[in-house]
């Protein structure tokens, strides 16, 4: 791309940026240089933390009329106290995805014009920040995940060592390449291969917090047959005829008769978790390590090699107590649905 700006004007800008107290006029100037460097506006935008439609703005200000010094001069904040403590209740119960967007009902709710650079300082200068939205279950009930944390720590204070206390669930990974974040040279675009196929493995697997014991079963597909043989193993790694408890949700095959039945003769007590609750389920956080070591960023070109990398991973974690003892424990978070009505 061949430069705009003359010798003369770059050092006057350089000059300037040096000289100037303004931190919105000291972005102009590097988007401008930047731009007349070749960056295109994205890569600006990414370097200054702001949008792209701001960084248009800001070069076509300068081009057409040598523009640095925003519209508001560095006044005060358009909104005054009582609009800016209801706009930040309103981001409380309402998310955004653009800026742009807060500009269009600030300008609706209030009659105030905003642009998007200056409601972005607003926001910062206000403790708001982007970032995604912490997923919870609508159902989630805050109150019913207090009982149950209640009721655990009195069945663990009545097993005492004895008693082994198991948390279990199946995990279903499928041959596809989980892209997830990572550290990537800055300016990259990396590309990781994935595939479209749609094969499964399924496995039931439980882990013990006390001394973090992990055992886990394979199947063909989760159903009470196998959850029966998941159970056989369970009681065959304690021979000692002391109650095994095994704390699940409350899935149907968990449910079913047959399998309390089952459970019951091979000296099985079997504890309930509250609907919609995977937080209170240790096993979880075992499952998101195995895609972190396993699926994350990892493409396998066979199902063979997946599934035998995903079975050594099973084999050998239980082994690695030092992380599991740091990732897996009963320091539980209750979640609390904003949908849910107390």
């Amino acid at each position: 791309m061949e430069r705009r700006l003359t010798i003369q004007e770059r050092a006057d800008l350089r000059i300037r940026h040096k000289k100037e107290r303004d931190k919105r006029i000291c972005d102009r100037i590097k988007a401008v240089l930047a731009y007349d460097d070749g960056y295109s506006y994205s890569e600006i935008a990414k370097i200054l933390l702001l949008d792209d439609e701001t960084i248009h703005r800001h070069i076509e200000d300068y081009w057409g009329q040598k523009k640095l010094s925003p519209e508001n001069g560095g006044s005060a904040s358009k909104l005054n106290f009582r609009e800016s403590k209801q706009l930040m209740e309103h981001l409380e119960e309402v998310t955004y995805l653009y800026v742009k967007d807060i500009c269009a009902y600030v300008k609706q709710a209030y009659q105030k014009q905003y642009s998007i650079s200056g409601m972005t300082q607003w926001l910062h200068a206000h403790a708001f920040s982007y970032k995604k939205p912490h997923a919870v279950p609508a159902k989630a009930n805050a109150e019913q995940q207090q009982k149950f944390i209640e009721y655990y720590h009195d069945l663990k204070a009545k097993a005492g060592n004895k008693e082994p206390i198991y948390f279990a669930d199946s995990v279903h990974p499928h041959h596809q390449t989980r892209l997830a974040y990572g550290w990537i040279l800055k300016g990259q675009r990396k590309a990781i291969p994935t595939t479209g196929r749609q094969y499964w493995l399924n496995f039931m697997g439980g882990i013990c917090l006390n001394g973090h014991r992990f055992i886990y079963k394979q199947a063909d597909q989760v159903n009470a047959d196998a959850i029966a043989s998941f159970l056989s193993e369970l009681r065959k790694q304690h021979p000692e005829r002391h109650k095994i408890h095994l704390i699940w949700d409350r899935a149907g095959y968990h449910r079913d008769r047959g399998i309390q039945q089952f459970a019951k003769d091979l000296g099985i007590i079997l504890h309930y978790l509250p609907p919609y609750s995977p937080n209170l389920n240790p096993i979880e956080r075992l499952w998101k390590i195995m895609h972190e070591q396993v699926t994350y960023n990892r493409y396998y070109e066979t199902f063979s090699e997946f599934s035998e990398a995903t079975i050594r991973f099973l084999k050998t974690i239980g082994r690695r107590k030092l992380l599991l003892r740091s990732r897996i424990t009963d320091n539980f978070h209750i979640l609390n649905s904003p949908l849910f009505a107390s």
